[in-house]
């Protein structure tokens, strides 16, 4: 009889923690990437920095998983004209970098997708960068 009380507390407690577990997953939604500069210098070598915040806590992001970046002109109607985004190092906690050409001043539109680890979802943002002198 005691082996079955102790095998239901066993279970109980087991469902709890797998329960409390998958409570502290977070939503795509609890993530936000921000710019860590609304302005940049136009030119080859422009140099956009997001932070990725988990919006429960404030605390910074590592290690996520950077899958997808454009940047565009469709702030300015120009959605065709795109320009190559590449990822280069940081040093800072949850900040990521891109290196990309910003041909002329305006506002560009930065896309950016990431996977956080051990979350499910997928974070996506639509950032507005303006490239002054």
């Amino acid at each position: 009889m005691k082996s079955i009380f102790a095998l239901r507390a066993t279970t109980l407690a087991l469902a709890s923690l797998i329960v409390a577990s998958q409570a502290t997953k977070a939503a795509p939604e609890d993530y936000e990437f921000q710019l860590v500069e609304n302005e940049v210098k136009p030119g080859s070598e422009a140099i956009v920095a997001v932070r990725l915040v988990d919006k429960r806590t404030g605390a910074p992001v590592e290690n996520a998983v950077i899958f997808t970046t454009r940047m565009d002109m469709a702030p300015g109607g120009m959605e065709a004209m795109t320009t190559p985004v590449e990822t280069v190092p940081s040093e800072q906690p949850g900040i990521y970098r891109f290196k990309t050409n910003l041909v002329m001043s305006g506002d560009w539109r930065f896309s950016i997708a990431a996977k956080v680890q051990g979350e499910t979802g997928t974070i996506e943002s639509k950032l507005i960068v303006t490239a002054a002198q």
